[in-house]
């Protein structure tokens, strides 16, 4: 895979590295001088990311850290450990049931006091 962004393009880009010397005016030297320019790159800081395709297929690609700081990309999930089914735990020795809604809220709603006449 190339050195490119998949959802932006953004890629290697060349520019020049300036190298100065002496002391500037303002802090009372003769000023600076350019000593040496060299040619330089600017890589894009790229990941390589696992995505989910609008097909529905997992596939890894390159993505700018710009992307994944702006929401672009939707990761792949990692799926769930398995869990058996609600119906099949109850008939599981040495399994507790999940407890019932109505009886958890009975036991965590405190008791509502007696009206005085």
């Amino acid at each position: 895979m190339p050195r490119v962004c998949h959802f932006t393009g953004r890629k290697t880009t060349f520019g020049n590295q300036v190298t100065h010397r002496g002391k500037a005016k303002y802090l009372g030297g003769v000023g600076t001088k350019i000593t040496g320019i060299t040619r330089r790159e600017f890589k894009p800081n790229l990941q390589r990311v696992k995505i989910t395709t609008p097909q529905g297929q997992n596939r890894t690609v390159k993505v700018c850290t710009r992307c994944l700081k702006a929401g672009i990309v939707r990761k792949a999930v990692k799926q769930a450990p398995f869990k058996l089914p609600v119906n099949l735990q109850a008939k599981t020795p040495g399994v507790k049931s999940p407890a019932k809604p109505a009886a958890k809220a009975a036991a965590i709603a405190p008791a509502k006091p007696k009206a005085a006449k």
